[in-house]
């Protein structure tokens, strides 16, 4: 895929996790639950590769923080899941593993990492079993609506993994 292809595609990536988090939230324990960004993680690490998909999760979080719509806690789930499950369908080539990889990235390394990085950046002291339920949730239920959504349409993406 040429470099203007993949650019293009992170861009409508990105703007389907920005204007997904706007639209599909839910409350979750202390946090809000964005299911969208999970979505999009696994489309795009089925589509594009490890790399690309941290890149894309990166960008979310910054547009989401930037506008209001999320907090700091966006970047540790969203870009770990997003790695763990673009390396997991690398070496698999199988999207359930890029389900896995999502929901463990995000539902359980995330959160066990939100931890101290919610009190070194947003002076919030609270354990682990505060973010795991919610992290956890939100990484589910978007991981297997993006398995849903690849199983009808992923055959017919005319972009391709590097």
């Amino acid at each position: 895929m040429n470099k203007t292809r993949m650019i293009t595609t992170m861009a409508i990536f990105v703007a389907i996790g920005t204007l997904g988090a706007k639209m599909l939230w839910f409350p979750a324990g202390i946090a809000k639950a964005y299911p969208v960004q999970h979505v999009v993680n696994v489309m795009a690490a089925v589509t594009l590769g490890p790399l690309p998909v941290v890149a894309i999760a990166f960008m979310i979080g910054v547009l989401r923080v930037l506008l209001g719509l999320g907090t700091l806690l966006a970047f540790p789930g969203g870009m770990i899941g997003a790695f763990l499950a673009g390396i997991l369908y690398k070496f698999s080539k199988r999207k359930g593993f890029a389900v896995v990889g999502e929901v463990l990235g995000t539902g359980v390394i995330g959160a066990l990492f939100a931890v101290p990085y919610a009190q070194l950046f947003m002076g919030t002291s609270v354990g682990a079993l505060a973010f795991l339920p919610p992290f956890f949730v939100s990484s589910v239920s978007g991981a297997f609506l993006g398995w849903f959504v690849l199983s009808r349409v992923g055959e017919r993406l005319s972009v391709r993994r590097v």
